[in-house]
């Protein structure tokens, strides 16, 4: 790995949600999907976490999945990882270049991945890549930032989803699915107008 390499995933890092001050919210809306949202859909099941950065989340959703395998492209990353979490006996971490996904067809009950096919290029093969290795049946839990809710450019996402691009690209592989908004409480909506505010403010300056 060069200098450089490793000098954009030092950034990138940035990117990736941790429990830290200058991250909180972005941590916090990526908590609630690991800790509420997808239990009903892991426990007891097989689960295949995708761009999982730094294990968190994945470790958490490990205390209800039977069996949960967390990928991330960084080798540095899943190394950490499963020293890390290395007493989660159900619990491992592969580097994996996403797509393709580089598990056989049909070895996973639930497919998770939060927050990240923004960062794809590759979006559509995503999703039929995590169709492929579902099992009949299985399920795909996907969170990503609504555009019309972001307050500027982001410089490590690629695409953000208005709800029917979502719609028609998750229609045309699955046959059956749900999408869901996630707000927040009067705290978090008051925090994000105020921040819509200094965006606003700084963009003025943004040539």
């Amino acid at each position: 790995m060069t200098t450089e390499t490793l000098a954009k995933d030092a950034i990138a890092d940035y990117e990736r949600p941790a429990n830290v001050d200058y991250n909180n919210v972005t941590y916090q809306r990526c908590q609630f999907a690991y800790d509420h949202f997808a239990i009903p859909y892991i426990t007891g099941k097989k689960v295949l976490d995708v761009g999982c950065g730094h294990g968190y989340g994945t470790a958490e959703m490990a205390k209800h999945a039977a069996d949960i395998t967390g990928v991330d492209y960084s080798a540095p990353t899943v190394e950490a990882n499963n020293a890390r979490y290395k007493a989660f006996i159900n619990l491992r971490f592969v580097q994996n270049k996403v797509p393709p996904l580089n598990f056989p067809d049909e070895s996973f009950d639930v497919v998770t991945s939060f927050q990240f096919i923004e960062h794809l290029e590759a979006r559509s093969e995503f999703i039929c890549e995590a169709y492929r290795v579902l099992k009949h049946g299985g399920v795909l839990l996907l969170s990503t930032p609504n555009v019309k809710r972001s307050l500027a450019r982001n410089p490590f996402h690629v695409h953000e989803y208005t709800f029917d691009e979502m719609k028609s690209e998750i229609g045309s592989v699955f046959k059956s699915f749900e999408l869901l908004g996630l707000g927040g409480n009067e705290k978090v909506e008051t925090y994000y107008q105020k921040n819509a505010e200094w965006v606003k403010r700084v963009l003025r300056w943004d040539f």
